[in-house]
């Protein structure tokens, strides 16, 4: 076994309720010297800013990679061939980030686990995906993950849908209506996932949806962030005011994920996201990228006044790539510095597909 393999497969011990407390720091360093020769593009950036990867010792020490590097180089470690490219969306014009993926079973692997760390099996649920922008491209992560999801559901149920509001109802409707399915079926929870625009039209359609609120406490719906300039952008509440008036839930959950990282955030309220054991988030400070503004310095997000960084995500499930992304989304931590909340972008940024709204 060499040591990609070696390192993936440590990568899959951090689901292991026994690993060491500092198991993800001496992993994440492992990493990083793997990468920081490996990969030709990190290790002519860490030459460029002339550091010696076997001088660092901490996380808050290694230099990350800015997410813009995706788009104009081919961001990959140990020459792996590619088996797919998953690219970002983009306006007409404007160049796509490409994340080439090597190794597509480990990446179905983590993200299921990811999923059932917070939400539980797959297999109690029917998962309805309300993606039209992803699906009108062959090249999406998101599409090509909750493909995957809808594949270990086992359910009928399950499904895309693309503009067909209609169609996407009467499923809703027949999942409502426990006399449609069997015992075992009617037990499933329904998970509606979908960009934010689309659910926004969902909601704001000219449908009865009170229906909805009769299964409610079955019912859980995901917006996946991204206007993709269809509508106005919004802040965060007031998407989830109209959405959980809608939809007659108390909650609107959200994912954290984009097409450079292979792991995702979930947050099952209030834009708090919780990371899996695969990823970390760093803080830096806006004005100097190299900076990281230590954990125990921040306060949380619903105080008045907020301090904010450049998030900055380590993930270990980019093996294959690199594991560690200067994004350009801004956050602050929440007061177990375990979980966080995306509170804008760096302006001039990119219209992407992960989670933009500002509180």
């Amino acid at each position: 076994m060499g040591i990609r393999d070696e390192l993936k497969s440590a990568v899959l011990q951090l689901n292991d309720n026994f690993v060491r407390p500092n198991y993800f720091e001496e992993l994440a360093l492992e990493v990083f010297r793997f990468q920081a020769v490996q990969n030709p593009v990190y290790n002519k950036y860490l030459s460029l800013l002339r550091v010696n990867p076997l001088e660092i010792n901490r996380l808050d020490k290694i230099p990350f990679l800015p997410i813009q590097f995706f788009k104009y180089h081919k961001v990959v470690s140990n020459n792996a061939p590619t088996q797919i490219i998953f690219e970002s969306s983009g306006t007409t014009g404007n160049t796509t980030s490409k994340h080439l993926v090597s190794d597509l079973p480990f990446y179905e692997y983590v993200s299921q686990k990811i999923f059932e760390q917070f939400y539980g099996p797959l297999t109690d649920y029917h998962i309805l995906a309300l993606l039209p922008s992803y699906l009108e491209r062959n090249n999406s992560s998101l599409v090509y993950m909750v493909q995957s999801f809808i594949y270990r559901t086992y359910s009928h149920e399950s499904g895309f849908y693309l503009n067909n509001i209609t169609e996407l109802l009467e499923k809703l409707r027949q999942l409502s209506d426990e006399r449609h399915l069997s015992n075992q079926l009617s037990k499933r929870k329904v998970l509606i996932i979908g960009v934010t625009f689309a659910l926004l039209d969902l909601a704001e359609s000219n449908e009865d949806l009170t229906f909805m609120h009769k299964f409610k406490e079955k019912l859980v719906v995901m917006e996946t962030g991204g206007m993709k300039g269809r509508r106005k952008e919004l802040l965060r509440e007031e998407v989830h005011e109209i959405l959980t008036g809608a939809f007659g839930v108390e909650k609107i959950h959200s994912e954290y994920g984009m097409t450079e990282l292979l792991s995702q955030g979930y947050s099952k309220g209030d834009g708090i996201f919780e990371l899996p054991k695969t990823m970390k988030v760093l803080l830096r400070e806006i004005n100097d990228p190299f900076k990281i503004i230590p954990t125990f310095n921040m306060p949380t997000f619903t105080e008045r006044n907020i301090v904010r960084g450049g998030i900055n995500v380590i993930d270990l499930a980019n093996i294959d790539s690199c594991s560690f992304i200067e994004t350009q989304d801004l956050g602050a931590y929440n007061t177990d510095n375990q979980s966080f909340s995306v509170i804008g972008r760096f302006d001039n940024s990119d219209i992407r597909g992960c989670n933009l709204m500002v509180v």
